[in-house]
C-alpha cells in the first residue's frame, strides 16, 4: 500500500485512507486524496509525512490544513458556491442527477448546475467548471476501460412511443446483448432510446416491448421534465438490474435534460470536450441514426478521425437509412467521396434497418 517514489496513488474515500494509515504508511508522497471528510483523522494527519500529496475538495479543520501546506502539501478547496464537487472520483448515476425529482425538476442537481453554469464568466466559475469536466474525464476513462464501446449517434427529438425511438432502443438491446457497451451523447430522443435498450438487455424482448410502453405515456420532457423522468424511473424500478451504458451530455444544452437510462453518466460543462470524448470512447465504432445538425456534426467530426488515423485505428461508421443519408440530408455521397482512397473505405458502411447493424459490428 505504500506510494514508491514517483508513484500517484488515487485516495477517493475515507476506508482507504485509514486503511492504508493501519497498513503502517508513513508518507503520502504521491497521494492524491479527493473530497474526503478528514476534519476526524488529526492524529494521522499530524503523523504522516505529507509532503508530496495533493488534497483535492477535501474538508480538513483549519490547523491541520495549515499544518499540511507548512509541511509540503498542496491543497485545493472546494470552489464556494459551485452546486458539483469538482473534484468528484466518479461518474454521476441518474438518481443523483435526479435526487429530489418528485418536488420538482428545478431542485435536483441537474438543474441546478445548470442555473448556476448560467452565471456571467469569473474566475472562480471558469475553474470550478474545467476542474469538474477533468475529474469526469478521468472517471470515464477508468470507467471505459477495457470494454468495446459502440456509440448510437441520433436526433435528440425523437419522441417516446415512434416507432423510430422502438427501433433505436432494439439496436442498443442487441448490440448490449452480444458484449458490447453502448455509449450514447445522454440526451433525449434517440440517445434515449438506445440507453434504455441497453439497460434491459439483460431482460427478455416483452420486457422491453413493456419498458416502451411505460415511457411512452410522457412523450417528451417538454412540458414537463417531472412526468418525463418519472415515467423512465418507474422503467428502473420495475428492472431494477439493468446493464450498463454510457450517457455523455453536456449542460451546454441545459434545454435538455439527461436521459434516466445511462447507468453511468459523463456529464460535461464544456460541449467541445464533451463532443471530442464521446467518439474517442466509441473504440469499437459509432452508429449515426436520423438526426438534425448535431448528427451530422458527429458524423464529419468522426470521419475526420477516421481519415488521419493508421488503418490499425480505423473504428467502423454505420449509417441507418439509406433514403435519409442520401437524399434528405446527403451527407453520404460527400462522406464516401471522402473516404475513396483510405484505409477508412473498408469501414464505412450505408444500411437500411438496424437488423443490419448488428453483425457489421458484433464480429
Amino acid at each position: 500500500m505504500r506510494p514508491r517514489h514517483g508513484q500517484t496513488v488515487d485516495v477517493d474515500s475515507l476506508d482507504d485512507f485509514t486503511a492504508r494509515v493501519a497498513a503502517g504508511a508513513r508518507s503520502m508522497y504521491g497521494w492524491h486524496l479527493r473530497s474526503l471528510d478528514l476534519t476526524g483523522q488529526t492524529a494521522a494527519i499530524r503523523a504522516l509525512d505529507v509532503a508530496g500529496a495533493l488534497f483535492l475538495g477535501c474538508a480538513l479543520n483549519k490547523p491541520d490544513e495549515d499544518s499540511v501546506r507548512e509541511r509540503g502539501a498542496l491543497v485545493f478547496p472546494q470552489v464556494p458556491g459551485s452546486p458539483v464537487d469538482s473534484y468528484r472520483p466518479g461518474l454521476y448515476t441518474p438518481r443523483e442527477l435526479y435526487d429530489g425529482i418528485e418536488d420538482g425538476y428545478e431542485t435536483t442537481l441537474d438543474a441546478r448546475a445548470y442555473a448556476w453554469s448560467r452565471q456571467p464568466r469569473s474566475r472562480d466559475l471558469t475553474l470550478a467548471q474545467a476542474l469538474h469536466d477533468h475529474a469526469v474525464d478521468d472517471a470515464l476513462a477508468t470507467g471505459h476501460a477495457g470494454r468495446r464501446v459502440v456509440g448510437i449517434m441520433g436526433g435528440h427529438s425523437l419522441a417516446r412511443g415512434s416507432a423510430a425511438y422502438a427501433d433505436a432502443a432494439r439496436l442498443a438491446y442487441e448490440l448490449t446483448r452480444a458484449r458490447l457497451t453502448v455509449a450514447t451523447g445522454g440526451g433525449p430522443g434517440a440517445m434515449e432510446a438506445a440507453n434504455l435498450g441497453a439497460y434491459l438487455a439483460p431482460h427478455e424482448p416483452a420486457d422491453l416491448d413493456k419498458a416502451l410502453a411505460m415511457v411512452a405515456r410522457a412523450p417528451s420532457f417538454t412540458p414537463s421534465v417531472q412526468d418525463w423522468v418519472g415515467a423512465a424511473l418507474d422503467v428502473l424500478d420495475t428492472w431494477p438490474e439493468g446493464a450498463d451504458s454510457f450517457g455523455i451530455p453536456t449542460w451546454h444544452y441545459g434545454h435538455e435534460p439527461p436521459n434516466p437510462f445511462a447507468t453511468r453518466i459523463a456529464k460535461y460543462f464544456s460541449n467541445a470536450i464533451r463532443e471530442a470524448v464521446l467518439l474517442e470512447c466509441a473504440n469499437g465504432g459509432i452508429v449515426f441514426l436520423p438526426g438534425a445538425a448535431g448528427t451530422v456534426q458527429e458524423v464529419f467530426q468522426d470521419a475526420c478521425e477516421n481519415y488521419y488515423a493508421d488503418a490499425s485505428s480505423v473504428a467502423p461508421m454505420i449509417l441507418v437509412g439509406r433514403a435519409f443519408w442520401t437524399r434528405e440530408l446527403p451527407a453520404w455521397d460527400l462522406l464516401s467521396a471522402l473516404a475513396s482512397d483510405r484505409d477508412m473505405s473498408a469501414s464505412l458502411h450505408l444500411v437500411d434497418t438496424i437488423s443490419e447493424v448488428v453483425p457489421l459490428l458484433a464480429a
